[in-house]
């Protein structure tokens, strides 16, 4: 198969979908794989080092030309001109959020999987999981920095000092971001609020913790209540598929100290802060709304990409293997991770989250394999 790695161009998004390790195995495996020229710089890899592995170096619409093309973050409108009938994409989409990007699949007659989609048989996402580490412990990291005057904070140091309190932080969401930003939450000396829908889980951190965190059970009532004290509160729930549900109310958000911080690691499906449904870049980070600071970049790992770029591929690169070696009907048959994570295809919605979110027709897989 020919495969093609495009160029991220979302605002600072400086990783690329595979360093020259997996393209290496690609090549060694019969494929030919096309790298967009600088590609792989925002990672701290060279053209040459693609070129030393058998990579051809080339130009964009030749990347888009390819069987196969791989990307980190959803396609630019920009790049909407190269969809067309028979082509493959694989990436994340995070479509619940983005009724544009969705029409023009489907209009295209494109077929899209999404990373975040792709679910193995006990619910896990293995493609969303290593950028949800990532995040959630970029979270802390970032509410910590923001919490800082010189960044218009309230002045609170998360770990306190002897005599003085430490810093309150408020994560909505129990699973791997939110656990990710609880460990590095806690690790900074932080009190740790995690709230979640689901007991068990609830049950699960509190033995992980060793009842270091406190844990609630999450509704409305114990939400407001944790929110009034909250230096940093963090939104880490996800809904596959689905666009994130808003949680938090304008009038929770006004409730909180003023100069406290909010990071919807959310936002990309949406956000679950009725006050945080504008999207933020790397270059304009931050927002203030009821006097409250609010974070909401939608590529957050893209700012570490040496390190989630290799995160990344060593996630996906099994996949990808498997989609450049077998007719992709046929795969779909039998692994029933990827079958998960088509988004279109053909040009047919078949994930009906986003149908129902966007309220656009829905075709059942099964019917078209």
């Amino acid at each position: 198969m020919k495969i093609g790695i495009a160029k991220e161009i979302k605002n600072h998004e400086n990783r690329v979908a595979l360093p020259p390790s997996g393209v290496l195995e690609l090549i060694n495996a019969g494929h030919t794989v096309i790298v967009e020229t600088g590609a792989g710089l925002g990672s701290g890899i060279a053209d040459e080092e693609y070129q030393k592995v058998g990579a051809i170096l080339t130009t964009v619409a030749e990347v888009w030309n390819c069987e196969m093309v791989l990307k980190v973050k959803e396609p630019h409108p920009s790049e909407y001109q190269y969809f067309r009938n028979g082509l493959l994409l694989f990436t994340y989409l995070h479509l619940a959020a983005n009724k544009e990007l969705t029409e023009e699949l489907m209009k295209r007659g494109v077929t899209a999987i999404a990373y975040e989609n792709v679910q193995l048989t006990d619910g896990s996402l293995p493609l969303l999981s290593p950028m949800s580490e990532i995040a959630g412990r970029m979270a802390a990291q970032i509410g910590a920095q923001y919490l800082q005057r010189t960044f218009g904070g309230k002045g609170i140091l998360l770990a306190g000092v002897p005599g003085v309190r430490q810093g309150n932080v408020v994560i909505i969401g129990g699973g791997v971001s939110g656990y990710n930003a609880a460990r590095l939450a806690l690790g900074l000396g932080a009190h740790v609020t995690i709230l979640d829908i689901n007991l068990n889980r609830l049950k699960e951190l509190d033995d992980l913790f060793s009842g270091q965190v406190q844990t609630l059970l999450s509704n409305e009532l114990n939400i407001r209540t944790s929110l009034q004290d909250a230096d940093l509160v963090i939104g880490a729930v996800l809904l596959p598929g689905h666009k994130a549900p808003t949680l938090i109310t304008k009038d929770m958000v006004a409730a909180m100290p003023k100069e406290s911080v909010i990071v919807d690691i959310a936002i990309d499906q949406g956000g679950i802060f009725a006050t945080g449904n504008k999207v933020t870049t790397h270059e304009d980070p931050t927002y203030v709304h009821s006097g409250v600071i609010h974070y909401a970049v939608a590529n957050m790992p893209g700012a570490v990409p040496q390190t989630s770029t290799y995160a990344l591929s060593n996630a996906t690169l099994p996949y990808v293997r498997l989609l450049a070696s077998t007719n992709l009907a046929d795969l779909l048959q039998y692994n029933n991770a990827l079958y998960h994570g088509v988004n279109t295809y053909q040009g047919h919605l078949t994930m009906q989250a986003v149908a129902e979110d966007l309220n656009l027709p829905y075709t059942e897989l099964s019917t078209l394999i």
